[in-house]
């Protein structure tokens, strides 16, 4: 089916017809999948008969696979043996792009590594999602903490003798987006030469391209990058500030209207004249005597009342808030931010979308997060297996028995 340019009334699925293999655990190719599968593509999450080891996480990392698993289909099969392998270069086959996040040398082992599936797929676009891209780190294995201390992240979100890892996958989660980013490109190339490609993403390349800027710093001015927590700030006001009921705003006060506008509205019209502050430069030297006297007047306010106020004066701010707090977010909320899900307990929860729109639309939540192989049946039957066939893979354990 096609849709006219804008067709409001239309699915949004952009990418409806394509078909992905995930062969993948934990956050990277995960999220990877769920882009493609956000955008609408069918992807079909190929896992162990036991299930994807995140169901069963705990702590921290509790809610992985209800976060990168919605708008997929599962499919339970056991790889290691000949009739699972051969299932899966049937699955294989029938697809558009195959995604893989395991370690070096797995899936060469089960007989699905690039230049075996590329002999019975040359159309295929194979996606693998490492630590590193090829070079003399390419058979180490990596997880966001370890590139985040070799690639500078940990020392530039820590004081200088604590390097601290950011407070979220960054880099398991934008070396998906990377791969998506590749896989479309391939798939827009393939569209004019009919030929697949392997692309590959990494975690490590990823944190260095987020370290391009301080790495840049470097060669600019010839001085080391300083740690964000003790670094000076090269805006005037730039900070965080205490108000009269106990809560933090960050407040950024950067160009001259702004400047103009809050000092007029906080009856500071007489820094406007002193000649210390007439430049934006001027203001940043002096901040040492500046940002006391903002934060003093700061901590009059009520911060709901002082947050009301920096709107109407368009200063930007924003509350410190808690990854919970966002569920109760009014602009999440009314924009269609978050969306309802079935967590496999079958609770139900929101849970964040796709950061873009498409015509001002936000990409919707088609399919909860799938039961173990609760699509084994159905994708078999699309690839052309009769009942007997399944049967016997039922029988020989290479699929889970059907529901009693």
């Amino acid at each position: 089916m096609t849709h006219a340019p804008g067709d409001r009334d239309a699915p949004l699925r952009p990418l409806e017809g394509v078909r992905v293999v995930e062969f993948s655990q934990m956050v990277m190719g995960p999220s990877c999948g769920l882009i493609l599968a956000d955008l609408g593509a069918d992807v079909i999450k190929v896992e162990p008969l036991k299930g994807d080891r995140t169901r069963t996480f705990k702590g921290p990392a509790a809610g992985f696979f209800a976060t990168y698993c919605r708008n997929k289909r599962s499919i339970a099969l056991d790889t290691s043996t000949p009739q699972g392998q051969s299932v899966a270069r049937r699955l294989i086959a029938r697809s558009d792009v195959l995604i893989e996040n395991f370690r070096p040398g797995l899936m060469k082992r089960i007989g699905l590594d690039y230049e075996q599936v590329a002999a019975f797929a040359p159309r295929l676009i194979y996606c693998s999602l490492k630590g590193y891209l090829p070079g003399p780190y390419e058979n180490r294995l990596a997880l966001d903490e370890v590139v985040q201390m070799m690639g500078g992240l940990a020392y530039m979100t820590g004081l200088p003798d604590r390097p601290m890892r950011a407070g979220a996958s960054v880099n398991d989660i934008m070396g998906g987006m990377f791969g998506v980013i590749a896989i479309q490109a391939a798939l827009a190339e393939r569209q004019r030469t009919g030929c697949g490609r392997y692309v590959q993403s990494a975690l490590y390349e990823n944190n260095v391209f987020l370290m391009a800027q301080a790495m840049m710093y470097e060669v600019v001015t010839g001085q080391p990058s300083i740690p964000y927590s003790i670094k000076d700030s090269p805006w005037p006001v730039y900070d965080l500030f205490d108000t009269s009921d106990g809560s933090k705003l960050f407040v950024t006060i950067v160009g001259e209207e702004q400047w103009v506008a809050f000092c007029r509205a906080f009856d500071r019209t007489e820094w406007l004249d002193d000649p210390r502050f007439a430049t934006a430069q001027g203001r940043v030297d002096h901040r040492g005597w500046l940002i006391p006297e903002i934060a003093a007047i700061f901590k009059t306010w009520a911060k709901d009342d002082l947050a009301a106020l920096l709107e109407r004066l368009e200063l930007p701010y924003a509350p410190v808030n808690k990854p919970g707090d966002l569920f109760d977010d009014p602009h999440l909320n009314a924009s269609g931010g978050l969306t309802e899900i079935r967590l496999p307990d079958g609770r139900r929860a929101m849970t964040p979308v796709l950061p873009v729109s498409l015509d001002g639309q936000r990409l919707p939540n088609r399919y909860d997060p799938p039961g173990i192989g609760e699509h084994t049946r159905d994708v078999l039957a699309e690839l052309g297996l009769l009942p007997d066939e399944v049967a016997v893979l039922e029988e020989d354990g290479t699929i889970l028995p059907s529901p009693s």
